[in-house]
């Protein structure tokens, strides 16, 4: 028994950084004889498969004009199956972390039928111009909401995310995930879930974080950037990150949470721009801001300027007293990722879209005070 447990511990152990998907194409023999071997050695696999309807959704995105009597979009499937079986069509998708193996198009019709909703807030043109992006983001908090949103969007065709950090009790007031996965590494959390919403797009964990031994890999290895999200907690990183952005002209996106805060950085554009638009000293002498916690609060404060929320600044001084660290909020951190994930798209598409500071505050435009568009009819 004990022999037992020790091999499951260390199984346990070993799948808790898998977040790769496993893809079968049985129109091929030899992934036909792969897929056929992981169902005999594998007991349990639970199999999930809709292929028809995403066939049905598929022959509608090609004949969006078409109205469909009864039985006909079925008939229409069935003919855009032709003569290969259903089984061999497609890609057959094996997630290992949950054990599940889901049937789905192929990487081009199932890009065209879950982006089809995008469009025309993004075209084609626009959509497969995003396929071509490399996006980073640091620091998997509000980087989650982030990430989960341009996924969503399939706004990038590689995407870095760097987070040393695990899941922790206290992170799930703001991260939507699950008390199972509490210890997981918070960049397998985020690749993860990525892969069940998209098996097709790529995504590069840096499990250490981000320093400065690897800024310049995670900035570069690859292909340099086209745009970083930056969404860490440490002053050091968020300094040495813009740094080296700036020497490689990448444009730096970060939202804050508090009052709706997204930041814009345009290096790519403006490459003699201070960082951070000279809240704080490039050269960084003042060493003490990276590891002490009243200069590190301190340094935070110039960051953010003098637009704190009244409650946020309230709470600074609370740190290492009453608080652990600064609050954030489940809403304004999804929020944040959503306004981050939308000022990114726009960024990477060409869009005017210039460096500066905004301020999304829903407690400011929907207060009492404020003209609604639309007046209530009584």
């Amino acid at each position: 028994m004990e022999a037992r447990l020790e091999a499951l511990a260390r199984a346990s152990a070993a799948d808790r950084d898998l977040y790769r998907p496993v893809m079968f194409r049985p129109g091929l023999a030899e992934d036909r004889e792969r897929l056929e071997e992981l169902l005999k050695r594998t007991p349990g696999i639970r199999v999930h498969d809709e292929l028809r309807s995403q066939v049905r959704e598929l022959v509608r995105a090609l004949n969006p004009s078409e109205k469909w009597a009864p039985g006909e979009l079925d008939q229409a499937a069935i003919d855009h199956l032709g003569s290969t079986p259903a089984f061999t069509f497609g890609v057959w998708v094996y997630y290992p972390w949950s054990g599940r193996l889901v049937h789905l198009l192929d990487e081009a019709e199932f890009v065209r039928v879950r982006t089809n909703r995008n469009r025309n807030k993004i075209t084609s043109e626009e959509q497969a111009l995003l396929s071509t992006k490399k996006v980073g983001v640091i620091g998997l908090s509000v980087g989650q909401s982030v990430c989960i949103t341009l996924a969503l969007e399939r706004t990038f065709g590689e995407l870095r995310i760097a987070d040393f950090d695990t899941l922790d009790l206290s992170n799930l007031n703001r991260i939507r995930s699950g008390v199972h996965l509490l210890g997981e590494r918070k960049a397998v959390n985020v690749a993860r879930e990525i892969a069940e919403i998209d098996p097709f797009l790529k995504v590069t964990p840096y499990f250490e974080g981000v320093h400065e031994g690897n800024i310049e890999d995670f900035l570069t290895n690859g292909g340099k950037l086209d745009l970083l999200v930056e969404e860490c907690d440490s002053v050091a990183v968020k300094i040495i990150a813009r740094q080296h952005a700036k020497a490689h002209r990448i444009p730096v996106v970060m939202d804050t949470s508090d009052r709706g805060l997204i930041d814009v950085e345009r290096f790519d554009l403006e490459p003699d721009r201070p960082i951070l638009h000279g809240l704080v000293n490039e050269v960084v002498t003042d060493r003490s801001a990276f590891t002490d916690d009243t200069a590190r609060i301190r340094a935070a404060m110039r960051m953010a300027g003098d637009h704190l929320s009244p409650r946020m600044r309230a709470s600074m001084p609370e740190i290492g007293r009453t608080l652990c660290t600064w609050p954030q909020l489940g809403s304004h951190v999804v929020a944040g990722g959503a306004h981050a994930a939308d000022v990114t798209r726009r960024v990477l598409l060409g869009e005017d879209q210039p460096s500066g500071r905004w301020y999304v505050d829903l407690g400011e435009l929907l207060s009492t005070g404020s003209e609604p568009h639309i007046a209530q009819r009584s």
